[in-house]
This record gives structure tokens, C-alpha cells and sequence, in this order.
């Protein structure tokens, strides 16, 4: 151990013993770690040329409290809790509503009152009972898909309110079991963050917003410190080193740190009873073995060495909560008035493939494109003096959730249809609040990839003509959406489970993607 570490090993007291989680699964988590390489999701975008002041590495530490079989993990989750507020590191658990009920249950006020000192999130109902999220959404569109995660989940987020007096403020799957109408229900909350590990979507490892929602996933840096043996924490602090390195050196970034209360004391995970899709009655669910004394003090040693070093070498570290997180990577876009240039010279950079655009310090997604520009058609249809135009950008509009249609070879209309289309997509799009499966001109329905180059196109040229021409367009965004196979799923579902239409409604809202870019501001 280091000099500097072994500053850092002040004693703590001992909490009461309490359960870590099966090897598949932490096989599984490792994987997720390292993270599961596709060549189309892995490009980074583009570094924002602002030039900080100083930069930072901010750090989110989040617990994922789970456990509502053993009241080991109860006092695991005091702890962990108890060691951060003493530290003054600001924390986020994310509570199963069922866990959140057998604590009130338990009387461990305790542990409520511990868990309130730091960010609260939500993760779920029941957590690994079958069915999950993905299960039950995987067959249904987004609206119903919306309604029922809200039907079966809603009651723990109307329980954390009851219990914790708070609700919470960010969400995060069971699992594997991620879902995009998960972020329909999240909008219904007005619950602003997502975050957890996983891959079905990514943009090159960093913060990104989905659906309108700051979505922390499939991060690069992921500095976890192991639990089992001593050395292990050596081995953190120099991820740790390399990790702070890059994030500087790009002007700063953020990475994770997670943990489960029962990893402290479990030597399994509590649902390794729901592996591979099994679903037995809660009569027959078994409790998982514990560590031994020797086990749990060498987890919580590692951990807390860990995080009170890190604390306590760096100036230029900080640990965050969720809504911290909210603020720096706020969405300067939204509620921002476009002048007629600006939406000139985002319509200009439209072409055959459509992405999100980074303009500074905000970047647009591509439904929020198609809303300005729609917009700007509408207020100005011929195209005249532009100098009083103005569009806000209220919110972001989410992308279709129908089935789009194809178009193999360019069309024709005329440009009153073109204008009259423009305002039904308008009116659609305050209606609904998402883009258009279907783009109609008249009785010729297109996809609104194509509508949006050929709007894009008009814009930009800034004059009217007899005709416009609706040319095929590719929403190339879709890239940083996983495409549906067994190894997006793991340890939790049946052999062999697949989602395709599920993921294919998760590729239609990639028209909501784009960069979540930090405040370097002083």
C-alpha cells in the first residue's frame, strides 16, 4: 500500500455483518465494465472547443438498494450511507419500492433517515421478479408500453414519496432490463435522470440525453474498486489515475462508481433465485449465504480506503449527486429562442443523413430539428423578411412510434402542399409531442428523415419554387442504438431471449439523441 493510501486507511467503525452476489452475475457485471464493443456505437462525438477554466473530474457514486430478502443488507445500506455523509461525499441510492416498504416494515427509521441525506433514485417495483421491464414492454408499442411501466412500477415511486417524504429523482433498470418506454414514464414523473449500467444505447462512452431525459450509460470509465482482496485497491487508484488523466485532458468529464449494500456482506447476489428467467414463489425463495467476518471487513475496507482517498488526494475531483449532474450537463438548447440565421445554418448542415448537431455549448437532436425547422416554415411559408423570426425550442419532441414507411427514389409536390404539410406536421408535433411515423403530401405518405432534408432544403435556399422534392434519407443516428441480440439481455432472462421490436422502437427514438455537453463556465 501506498504512502498516500495508507494515510487514507483511517479506521471506521465496524457496521453489523450483512450480505455480495453469484458468480454469473458478476460475470455479467464485469462484462459491462469492460462493455460490449460495436463498431457503430463506439465513436466518441466531437470534444467541445470551449475552453474551461479548470477543469474537473466529477465522479457519480450510486448504490443500487435492493435487497428486501436479508436485513443484513439494510444495515450494509446504513453504512454505506452513514461513511459518505461522515466523508462528506455526496451519494445517490437507488431504491426498489419493495425494499423501501420492508424497511418501514422493519422500523428501521435508521436507515430511511441515514439514505435521505443523499440523492434518492428508483429502480423498480420488485427489481428481478418475472416479468422485467423488457419483458413486458417487448411486444407493446410506446404508449401502451409507457402505461404499463407506469401501471406496475408506480407503485414504489408513490412509496418512496410516502416513506422518504421526497420522490425520486432519477431511474435506473433492473439488470439487463432496459427499456425505452421506460423513458416515456420517466417524462410522465418528471424524473430528469437516468443512469445505470448497460449498453442498448451509448454515444462513444459519454453523457447523452434520450428522449429528452440526461441519461448517464455506457459510460467510458466505470472505477469500481474490487471487494475481495487488499491489493485490489492499489489497482483502483491507478484506473483511478488514468481515468482523471483523460477526463482533464478533455477539458473534464464524469465517471461511475457503483456498489449494492449486499455486496458488502452477501457472497451472492440476493436474486440469483430469478437466473435465466426462473420465477418461483416468494415461499420458496432462499435466502443467499453471507461472507464471513473476515470477507465483509476486507469489502468495506477496500471501499472505504478507496473512496476516502480519492476524497482526499485530488482538488480537482468532486463527487456529485444526480441533480448536481442535471445542472452541469443541463440542455442549454431547451427553452432557447433560435434566430432566422441560427435555423438557417442548422438547416444547412442537413443532408442525406440525419444526426444530432453540436453548436457550442448546446447541441440539437434531430426531433428538435424538425421542430425548429417546422416551425420557422410555418411562421415564414413564403419565405419573405426574415429578420423578426424567432422559434423557441419548448422541450424535445420524441421520435415516431409507429412504423415508418420506406422511400426508394426521390418524389415530387407541389410547394402549396409542401407549406400545407408543414403546418399539419406542426400541429401534430404540439399535439402529440413526438415526430410523425408518417409524413403526409396529400395521400402520399413518406418518412420524416426525407421530409426533414427536403424542409431543410428549402430553408436553406431561403425561396420558394413550383415544386420540392422529397429525396430518401437515412436517420444515421440509429447507429448509437444497439441492434437486438442475446448479448444485450443477460443473466436475468430466459436462454435465447430477444426483443426486436422493442429495440426497434428504441432505434425509431434515436431522433431524440444527442451530446449532453458539461459547463466548463468558471
Amino acid at each position: 500500500m501506498s504512502s498516500e493510501m495508507a494515510k487514507a486507511t483511517k479506521s471506521t467503525p465496524a457496521a453489523r455483518l450483512v450480505p455480495q452476489r453469484y458468480a454469473m452475475k458478476q460475470l455479467a457485471l464485469a462484462l459491462l465494465v469492460v462493455s460490449i464493443a460495436w463498431p457503430e456505437c463506439t465513436a466518441a462525438p466531437p470534444e467541445s472547443t470551449l475552453s474551461p477554466s479548470k477543469p474537473r473530474m466529477y465522479v457519480l457514486l450510486w448504490f443500487d438498494t435492493e435487497d428486501y430478502l436479508l436485513e443484513a443488507s439494510d444495515d450494509a445500506a446504513l453504512r454505506n450511507a452513514t461513511f459518505c455523509t461522515q466523508l462528506g461525499v455526496k451519494a445517490n441510492f437507488k431504491l426498489v419500492g419493495e425494499k423501501v416498504r420492508s424497511l418501514d416494515q422493519r422500523g428501521r427509521r435508521d436507515v430511511i433517515e441515514a439514505l435521505k441525506k443523499h440523492e434518492i433514485g428508483y429502480h423498480t417495483e420488485y427489481h428481478s421478479v418475472h416479468p422485467t421491464p423488457a419483458q413486458y414492454t417487448s411486444t407493446l408499442g410506446w404508449d401502451e408500453g409507457v402505461a404499463e411501466f407506469i401501471r406496475r412500477e408506480g407503485r414504489g415511486v408513490e412509496d418512496i414519496n410516502r416513506i422518504f417524504g421526497t420522490g425520486p429523482t432519477w431511474y435506473g433498470q433492473p439488470g439487463s432490463s432496459w427499456c425505452p418506454q421506460a423513458f416515456g414514464a420517466m417524462r410522465t414523473w418528471d424524473m430528469p435522470v437516468y443512469m445505470d449500467m448497460g449498453n442498448h444505447v451509448g454515444l462513444g462512452g459519454r453523457p447523452h440525453y434520450y428522449c429528452g431525459i440526461l441519461t448517464f450509460y455506457d459510460l467510458r470509465h466505470i472505477l469500481r474498486v474490487g471487494l475481495d482482496r487488499s491489493e485490489q485497491v492499489e489497482e483502483a487508484t491507478e484506473r483511478f489515475r488514468a481515468a482523471r488523466q483523460e477526463l482533464l485532458a478533455e477539458g473534464g468529464g464524469v465517471a461511475h462508481i457503483y456498489y449494492h449494500p449486499c455486496e458488502f456482506v452477501h457472497a451472492q447476489y440476493w436474486d440469483g433465485i430469478f437466473l435465466d428467467g426462473d420465477n418461483p414463489p416468494r415461499e420458496a425463495w432462499k435466502k443467499p449465504p453471507a461472507k464471513n467476518p473476515e470477507q465483509i471487513r476486507i469489502a468495506y475496507e477496500n471501499f472505504e480506503v478507496y473512496i476516502r482517498w480519492i476524497k482526499r488526494t485530488f482538488d480537482d475531483v468532486e463527487f456529485l449527486t444526480t441533480t448536481d449532474a442535471a445542472q452541469l450537463y443541463r440542455d442549454r438548447a431547451r427553452r432557447r429562442t433560435f434566430s432566422a440565421s441560427e435555423i438557417r445554418e442548422i438547416a444547412g448542415k442537413i443532408g442525406k443523413e440525419i444526426t444530432f448537431q453540436r453548436r457550442g455549448d448546446f447541441a440539437v437532436a434531430p426531433s428538435e430539428v424538425l421542430a425548429l425547422l417546422t416551425g420557422a416554415l410555418r411562421r415564414n411559408p413564403n419565405l419573405g423578411d426574415t429578420s423578426e423570426l424567432k422559434v423557441v425550442l419548448e422541450n424535445t419532441p420524441l421520435g415516431p412510434t409507429g412504423i415508418v414507411p420506406k422511400l426508394e427514389e426521390p418524389i415530387k409536390t407541389s410547394w402549396s402542399q409542401f407549406i400545407r404539410t408543414t403546418c399539419d406536421v406542426e400541429e401534430f408535433i404540439s399535439r402529440h409531442g413526438r415526430v410523425p411515423s408518417t409524413i403526409w403530401l396529400g395521400s402520399t405518405g413518406v418518412p420524416p428523415e426525407a421530409y426533414l432534408r427536403a424542409l431543410a432544403g428549402v430553408i436553406a435556399a431561403g425561396q420558394q419554387s413550383e415544386t420540392v422534392e422529397i429525396r430518401p434519407a437515412t436517420l444515421s443516428a440509429a447507429k448509437y442504438v444497439r441492434k437486438d441480440s442475446t448479448q444485450i439481455w443477460g443473466w436475468l432472462f430466459p436462454e435465447g431471449f430477444h426483443a426486436p421490436e422493442l429495440m426497434e422502437l428504441a432505434e425509431r427514438q434515436a431522433w431524440t439523441i444527442k451530446p449532453a455537453i458539461l459547463d466548463r463556465s468558471p
